[in-house]
C-alpha cells in the first residue's frame, strides 16, 4: 500500500473528472428541444434516444460503480458465492424482453413518464400508485448512496480526504456531489447519457487491460487460482469456518439459484431501469437493447475475476470495497491507476444522475401531482422534478456523511426485496387485468413487511441482521427471501382478487385498450412530439 496522496493517479484522476463535468453541462444543448420545460424533455430525454445512445444509458446505469467495487469485492470475501451476479444478468433479458416493449408503448400512448403513472392508469388507484411509488424512491435513495460510497472508496485509496477534519476529509465528496447536483439539474437525462459513453468506454479499457495485466503479474490463472483457493480454504478465526469457496458448495445451490432468479426479476423494475427504457424513441430500440446488452454480462463476468486476483494478490484491507481500488494502485503504473480510478468515479456519476431523476420524477408524478397540487402546468411539474432530484441527491449524501456505511448497504439488499413485490402490478398488470387493484394493495403490503421482517432477523456473514437468504416456508431449503416475499404476494394477490371479486367490490377504470400494448412510435394515437401547450401533460387524464 503506498503511503500519501498518489499525485499522479490523482491527475489523471481530475481530468477525467473536469471533462465529463464539460460534458454534463453541454448536455443540456444536445439534442434540446424548442420547449424543455416538461417532464419528457426533462426526465425522458425527450423520448428520443436510439439504439446505441439508450445500449450506453442502460448499461451506465445498471454496470455502476458499486458493481465495478462490490462484485469482485464479494468475490474477494466470499468465494464464487458472489459470482449469482453474472446468472442473473444473463436471465433478466429473455424477461425483459417479453414485458418491457409492452411498457414502452403504453407509456408513450398515454404519456406516462414513470411505471406508477402506468399502474394508476391501468388499475384506477392512486393509493397502488403511491405504494409503487415510495417503494421505488425508497429503494433507490440508498442505491445513490453507494454510488458516493464508490466515489469515497477510490478517494481513500488516492489518499484523498484523509484528514482528521472532518470537513475536508469529506471535501473532495462534496466537490463531486456539488457537480453532479448542478448538471443533473441543468440537462436532466442527457447529461448521463452523453457521459455514459466515456464512462463504458473507459470500464471496458480498464477490464481489458486489467485481465491481461495482472494476471501476468501474478504469474498467471493457474497461480491466481492455487493461491485463491489456498486462502479460501483457510479457517477464519471469527467464524471456525472457510473463508469461502472457489465454486458454489450443494448446501448453497438453492441460495445461489434463488438469488440470481429474484434479482433478476428485479433488475428492470428499479425507477432508474424504467427510466432509460423510456428514454428509447421506438419499441425495436427496446428489442434490440435486449440482444446486446448481455455484452455487458461478459465484461461483468471478468470483473468478477478481480476478487480472485485481490486474494492472489495479497490485498489485505478492514474494508472489503477498499480491495479493487487497492489491487489497482498495487499493480498499475500510477497513471493507469488514474484512468482506472476515473472508470469507477464516473460509473459513480452516470447511474447516480439516472437514479435522481428517476426518484424525482415518481415525486412529482405520484406524490406531488396526484396529491398536493392536481392542477400542476407541465412547466411547474419539471421545475418541481429538479428540485426533488437536488433533495434526493443530499438525502443520499446524508448516507454516506452520517451513518455507517452497512446501513445503505443494508437498504440497498433490502431495496431487491421491495422492488421484487411491484411485480404483480407492473408485469402482471401489462399482460392481464384480472387482478383487483386492493387485491394487490394488500399483496404488495404484505410481500413489503414480510421480506423486511425476515431479512431483519436474519444474521449475514458479518452482522446480526439483514441477511439475504433463509429457510423457504414448506420446502426447508435456504433462499433468496425476496422471492419468498414475492410467493407470499402472489399468493395474497389471487386469493383476495377471488374475495373481492366474489364480493362485488367495485375496481378501477382502466384507461387503456389491448392495441396500446403493442403501438410504435409514428402510429396513430402515439405521442411523438409535444406541442408547447401540453407538453408533457398526462394524455388521457
Amino acid at each position: 500500500m503506498k503511503e500519501g496522496v498518489n499525485g499522479v493517479a490523482l491527475t489523471v484522476f481530475i481530468i477525467f473528472f473536469l471533462a465529463v463535468t464539460v460534458m454534463g453541462f453541454l448536455a443540456s444543448k444536445w439534442r434540446r428541444a424548442e420547449n424543455a420545460n416538461n417532464l419528457d424533455e426533462w426526465g425522458l430525454g425527450g423520448r428520443s434516444f436510439g439504439t446505441w445512445i439508450t445500449w450506453f444509458l442502460l448499461g451506465g446505469d445498471l454496470y455502476t460503480a458499486y458493481t465495478f467495487v462490490a462484485v469482485p469485492a464479494a468475490i474477494y470475501a466470499g468465494g464464487a458465492a458472489g459470482f449469482f451476479a453474472v446468472p442473473y444478468t444473463i436471465l433478466c433479458y429473455p424477461l425483459v424482453f417479453t414485458f418491457l416493449p409492452r411498457l414502452w408503448s403504453v407509456s408513450h400512448k398515454h404519456g406516462y413518464v414513470t411505471s406508477s403513472d402506468f399502474v394508476r392508469g391501468r388499475f384506477g388507484s392512486k393509493g397502488l400508485s403511491l405504494a409503487l411509488a415510495l417503494t421505488g424512491i425508497l429503494a433507490t435513495m440508498p442505491y445513490i448512496a453507494l454510488q458516493l460510497v464508490g466515489i469515497q472508496a477510490v478517494l481513500d485509496v488516492m489518499g484523498v480526504g484523509g484528514g482528521s477534519n472532518w470537513f475536508m476529509k469529506d471535501l473532495p465528496l462534496l466537490i463531486a456531489f456539488g457537480v453532479l447536483a448542478a448538471y443533473t439539474y441543468s440537462s436532466g437525462l442527457r447529461a448521463p447519457a452523453l457521459i455514459a459513453f466515456v464512462k463504458d468506454a473507459l470500464i471496458y479499457i480498464v477490464i481489458a487491460v486489467a485481465i491481461i495485466y495482472i494476471p501476468m503479474r501474478l504469474g498467471g490463472f493457474d497461480d491466481i487460482f492455487a493461491k485463491a483457493g489456498e486462502a479460501f480454504s483457510a479457517e477464519n478465526p471469527a467464524t471456525g469456518k472457510p473463508r469461502g469457496a472457489l465454486v458454489t458448495g450443494p448446501d448453497a445451490q438453492w441460495a445461489y439459484a434463488t438469488l440470481a432468479l429474484g434479482s433478476a426479476m428485479a433488475l428492470f423494475l428499479y425507477p432508474h431501469s424504467v427510466t432509460a427504457v423510456l428514454s428509447s424513441k421506438n419499441r425495436n430500440v427496446i428489442r434490440r437493447n435486449t440482444t446486446i446488452l448481455p455484452l455487458y454480462s461478459l465484461m461483468l463476468g471478468l470483473l468478477a475475476m478481480l476478487g480472485f486476483m485481490a486474494v492472489a494478490a495479497g490485498i489485505k484491507v478492514k474494508n472489503g470495497q477498499l480491495a479493487i481500488p487497492q489491487l489497482f494502485e498495487d499493480m498499475f503504473p500510477d497513471w493507469f491507476t488514474g484512468v482506472a480510478f476515473a472508470a469507477i468515479g464516473i460509473g459513480a456519476l452516470v447511474p447516480a444522475a439516472i437514479m435522481s431523476i428517476a426518484a424525482a420524477n415518481l415525486f412529482t408524478r405520484n406524490i406531488y401531482k396526484d396529491f398536493l397540487r392536481k392542477d400542476a402546468t407541465p412547466e411547474r411539474e419539471a421545475k418541481v422534478s429538479k428540485l426533488a432530484s437536488l433533495l434526493v441527491k443530499v438525502g443520499a449524501l446524508v448516507f454516506v456523511l452520517t451513518m455507517d456505511k452497512t446501513v445503505a448497504i443494508n437498504f440497498q439488499l433490502l431495496g431487491g426485496i421491495w422492488i421484487l413485490q411491484t411485480v404483480p402490478a407492473l408485469v402482471g398488470g401489462l399482460f392481464t387485468r384480472w387482478f383487483h387493484r386492493w387485491a394487490l394493495l394488500a399483496g404488495w403490503a404484505a410481500g413489503m413487511i414480510y421480506g423486511t421482517w425476515r431479512a431483519y432477523d436474519t444474521p449475514s456473514a458479518t452482522q446480526d441482521h439483514f441477511g439475504n437468504t433463509n429457510l423457504i416456508p414448506l420446502i426447508g431449503e435456504k433462499g433468496y427471501i425476496g422471492l419468498t416475499a414475492f410467493a407470499l404476494n402472489v399468493l395474497v394477490v389471487v386469493i383476495l382478487t377471488f374475495v373481492f371479486k366474489a364480493l362485488g367490490t367495485p375496481d378501477g377504470v382502466d384507461e387503456t385498450k389491448a392495441s396500446d400494448y403493442t403501438a410504435d412510435a409514428g402510429e396513430p394515437g402515439v405521442r411523438t412530439e409535444l406541442p408547447p401547450a401540453t407538453a408533457g401533460a398526462p394524455g388521457g387524464h
